[in-house]
């Protein structure tokens, strides 16, 4: 359902004139959201308003548009931002192809093998040589439009500090101790629900050329046995393997640590790379997994869901370990039978022996990221979700749904195997504890 905008705040302003610029936007946010949650339109909600005092008209719209969470939650805080969605932000979903108008090239890594392979790889490019992205991002001013085009730029880099840096765990949850290797940022897939497009000073895809400098910083630090890490926090592990070829180095180098896991984290069904190469049990490969119907409404050019769990099929079958990430779990009317017939298939292809672990966490974003999301993805269903402030100010699920969902997750996966490792994605303390027994 499209909803006019311009029309709804005209009629907000025509019934309650007598409201102020900050209580008009609050119900205008909250009758959009209704509208659009419902499928209904702006006269028909009008008509159950019986009142003209704020604080009630506002009590009832809460109501109705958070139903469960104000029949669960004591005290809920939710986020009201001013509605601001402009046309131009909007996304436009086309045929995927990656292919860069520019290669951006610092000074001091213009004669690597990285810089060679994108030449062969995209010989219509322009290549322009900077002599630093920091001075370079210095003079530049980037929106949501350009964080649309972000694939037209890429930017080969020297990385001089970020190469190893502990995974970025909300304040207050509960810490798996992860690490990540810090192997560029961007990712050309569209997830509606990306943290990465919060970014906006940023337009561009970025590639470290210096890996030797990661592995020299690496042997430097002491890490404890079974400490792991991955690559795939900031970026997809894997779709550019094809052209940056990182996987070959990097499974070579984590071969001589048998007692850390190091993890490619990805969306891609690109595991050529791999298949070439001699697997360790320390090299673990993973998938972020969701079902169809959310990959088709949310996750735009990323592998479907069989194509992912063949991809894991294939690294299982040559010897690599595998983990899963059931990451961000996305609650809807049918929710469960989804899940359910996504883990059947899993298990009908993957055998649990060859996984390490699965990870579960929920739908959760800063605040800053609804209004970028709505701009981008002016369709999406995430956001009719009933999401409010958490432990930690993010927009969550309210926390008796939060542990409703982990439960039957959990449940009808031990159903399957009771020895496979769960653990919990930034969730606080309490509820990975009671619910996981950790």
């Amino acid at each position: 359902m499209k909803i006019d905008i311009a029309r709804l705040k005209k009629l907000v302003e025509k019934n309650f004139p007598h409201f102020g610029i900050n209580k008009r936007n609050e119900i205008l946010r909250l009758l959009y959201e209704i509208s659009k949650r419902e499928k209904t339109s702006f006269p028909k909600i009008a008509k159950t308003l019986k009142d003209k005092n704020f604080t009630l008209i506002k009590k009832y719209l809460l109501k109705r548009r958070y139903p469960y969470t104000l029949s669960k939650e004591a005290n809920p805080r939710f986020y009201l931002p001013k509605l601001e969605i402009k046309k131009e932000n909007a996304l436009r979903i086309k045929k995927f192809k990656i292919y860069p108008k520019y290669i951006y090239v610092e000074k001091e890594v213009e004669n690597s093998y990285l810089v060679k392979r994108f030449k062969e790889f995209f010989p219509l490019a322009k290549v322009l040589k900077i002599g630093s992205l920091r001075d370079y991002l210095k003079s530049k001013r980037y929106t949501l439009k350009d964080y649309n085009l972000r694939t037209d730029n890429f930017f080969i880099v020297k990385e001089r500090f970020d190469f190893i840096k502990r995974c970025p765990c909300t304040k207050r949850a509960f810490s798996c101790n992860y690490f990540i290797f810090n192997l560029g940022f961007g990712c050309p897939f569209e997830c509606a629900y990306c943290y990465l497009q919060g970014y906006t000073n940023f337009s561009g895809i970025l590639f470290p050329a210096n890996l030797e400098d990661f592995f020299n910083y690496f042997k430097k630090l002491n890490f404890p046995k079974g400490l792991r890490i991955g690559s795939g926090e900031f970026t997809d592990s894997l779709c550019f393997d094809e052209i940056t070829q990182y996987s070959y180095p990097i499974v070579e180098f984590f071969k001589k640590y048998p007692d850390i896991y190091f993890e490619f984290k990805t969306k891609s069904k690109n595991i050529k790379n791999l298949l070439n190469l001699k697997p360790a049990k320390n090299i673990v490969v993973s998938w972020s997994l969701n079902p169809q119907k959310i990959i088709e409404e949310d996750e735009f050019y990323t592998a479907n869901l069989k194509e992912r769990i063949d991809s894991a099929s294939k690294c299982a079958q040559a010897g690599f370990k595998l983990g899963f990430h059931l990451d961000p779990i996305i609650y809807y009317p049918g929710w469960f039978k989804d899940y359910q017939q996504m883990l059947d298939y899993l298990f009908e292809k993957i055998k649990p022996k060859d996984i390490l672990w699965i990870s579960l966490g929920t739908l959760r974003f800063n605040p800053s990221l609804k209004k970028v999301i709505e701009n981008r993805f002016p369709q999406n269903k995430i956001l009719d979700g009933e999401l409010i402030l958490g432990f930690d100010n993010k927009l969550r699920y309210p926390l008796k749904l939060r542990q409703e969902i982990y439960q039957k997750i959990k449940s009808y996966i031990q159903k399957i195997d009771k020895n496979i490792y769960l653990y919990l994605c930034m969730e606080e303390v309490e509820t990975n504890t009671n619910l996981l027994d950790i």
